[in-house]
């Protein structure tokens, strides 16, 4: 159930991304599902893979760099996909960090409400 409600919200996260800039454009409901499906998965297999070999650079800039993989992720989600567009790297990059943002709303409240004690 919990899993189901991130993956609604993390869509409508995306459609908020879309609305309140626009570098980042999604089609539909039905594009931001997929979309917010493909980007989680982008984030649980290949973006552990780009953090462990770009861990000099990471460590050099102090994880400043994590915000260019978290934008290449974002990036390449709208490459693969039809209905979720991003402008450019740019875009990409400022368009992640709102998800972002989104992300860790969404996830702290899912746990106060699933694990609330």
């Amino acid at each position: 159930m919990k899993l189901i409600l991130k993956w609604l919200l993390s869509a409508s996260a995306l459609l908020a991304v879309a609305y309140l800039y626009d570098g980042v454009a999604v089609q539909s409901f039905r594009s931001a599902l997929i979309a917010a499906l493909v980007i989680g998965l982008f984030n649980m297999v290949l973006r552990p893979v780009l953090v462990l070999l770009t861990l000099p650079v990471t460590i050099v800039t102090l994880g400043l760099f994590l915000f260019v993989i978290n934008a290449l992720m974002f990036w390449a989600a709208s490459g693969v996909l039809d209905g979720f567009y991003v402008r450019g790297f740019g875009a990409a990059l400022l368009g992640s960090l709102i998800y972002s943002g989104f992300g860790i709303v969404i996830d702290s409240t899912l746990e106060r409400l699933f694990f609330h004690e």
